[in-house]
C-alpha cells in the first residue's frame, strides 16, 4: 500500500470507524475521541491531538464538514482549507487512527454510534460541566460516562490559534 493509500484509509464513514471501534474493544483497547475543525494545523492542534492520543490506544478525530463550520460562524472566510484538505492533513499524522467528518452542529450523534472509552477536549471546556446549555459543556459526555467512558480535559498550547494565525496573515 502507498504512503497516500494509508492515509486515505484512515478517513472512514461513521459506520466503518464503529465497526472498527468495536473490533479494537474486544482487544480491550481504549478509543479516544475528539472533535473540531482543525482548519489551519498549527503546533497547538497536533500538540493536543498528540496528547489525547497519549491517553489510549486509539484515536479518532471527528471533522467539521465546511458547511458546520460555517454554521458555527466563526468567520465568513473560514474554513480557509476545505474538508478535504483538512481530512488529508488530520490522517497523515502518525498518531490519528481515523478521520471521520460530521455535517451536523455537534459530534453528540456520532460519539452514540462510535462509542468512545475516552471523550476528550480542550480546556477551554470543563469536563465536570453538567448543563448541557453551558458554554463550556462538553457535548457527548453524559453519555460517555452512562456507558462507563471517561471525560477529560487537555490544556491548550498558548500562543496557537487558527486565529492569530489568521490576523498575522492578514498585517
Amino acid at each position: 500500500m502507498s504512503r497516500i493509500d494509508f492515509i486515505q484509509s484512515k478517513i472512514v464513514s461513521v459506520e466503518k470507524a464503529a465497526q472498527l471501534v468495536a473490533s479494537w474493544k474486544l482487544k480491550n483497547e481504549q478509543i479516544v475521541f475528539t472533535n473540531g475543525c482543525f482548519d489551519i494545523l498549527h503546533k497547538g492542534h497536533v500538540t493536543y491531538l498528540a496528547k489525547a492520543a497519549d491517553l489510549g490506544n486509539r484515536l479518532i478525530v471527528a471533522l467539521n464538514t465546511d458547511a458546520s463550520v460555517k454554521a458555527q460562524n466563526k468567520s465568513p472566510e473560514r474554513p480557509i482549507n476545505d474538508e478535504s484538505a483538512r481530512l488529508q492533513v488530520l490522517a497523515s499524522l502518525g498518531f490519528v487512527d481515523l478521520v471521520v467528518l460530521f455535517n451536523e452542529k455537534t459530534p453528540e450523534e456520532i460519539i452514540k454510534k462510535i462509542k468512545p472509552t475516552i471523550l476528550v477536549k480542550g480546556a477551554d471546556y470543563d469536563e465536570n460541566e453538567t448543563d448541557p446549555t453551558h458554554k463550556k459543556y462538553i457535548v457527548g459526555s453524559d453519555f460517555v460516562k452512562t456507558i462507563g467512558g471517561t471525560v477529560k480535559t487537555i490544556d491548550l498550547e498558548a500562543g496557537y490559534s487558527t486565529t492569530n494565525i489568521i490576523s498575522k496573515i492578514k498585517v
